[in-house]
């Protein structure tokens, strides 16, 4: 080792690195908890999709999304794109709540961490997506 300081920019992009790595292994077990619950009909997840009117379509089908998602998100060439898709999901979890009167504290905290995680890895997405 020589005793150096790593430059500025090197430093912040490690914290970045480290940033976005926790938000990953967070939301990794909540999305396959959230998404098993829902598909395993636990009894909150049946009286919750029942009281915003929507049927137990929608319930297997976000279930289904967020395990996928999760399981996506544990791909590391597949990590950005799945960040992607579990961001559009939470924007119309966050949509659903307003309008049903069923504000989630979680649903707005979790919005701008899987965001962020979709921003960070957007080139894992890009190169996916043959755009680099």
């Amino acid at each position: 080792m020589s005793g150096r300081a790593a430059p500025a920019g090197e430093r912040r992009r490690r914290a970045a690195d480290v940033a976005l790595l926790v938000i990953h292994v967070l939301l990794v077990p909540f999305y396959l908890a959230a998404g098993s619950a829902k598909l395993a009909g636990s009894e909150q997840m049946i009286e919750f999709f029942d009281r915003i009117g929507a049927g137990h379509w929608l319930r297997y089908f976000t279930g289904t999304l967020e395990v996928i998602g999760a399981l996506g998100l544990l791909v590391p060439r597949l990590s950005g794109l799945a960040a992607l898709g579990l961001t559009g999901l939470m924007t119309g979890a966050v949509i659903t709540n307003l309008v049903a009167g069923t504000p989630s504290a979680l649903a707005l905290v979790l919005l701008p961490l899987v965001t962020v995680l979709a921003w960070g890895r957007r080139d894992s997405t890009l190169a996916l997506l043959g755009r680099r």
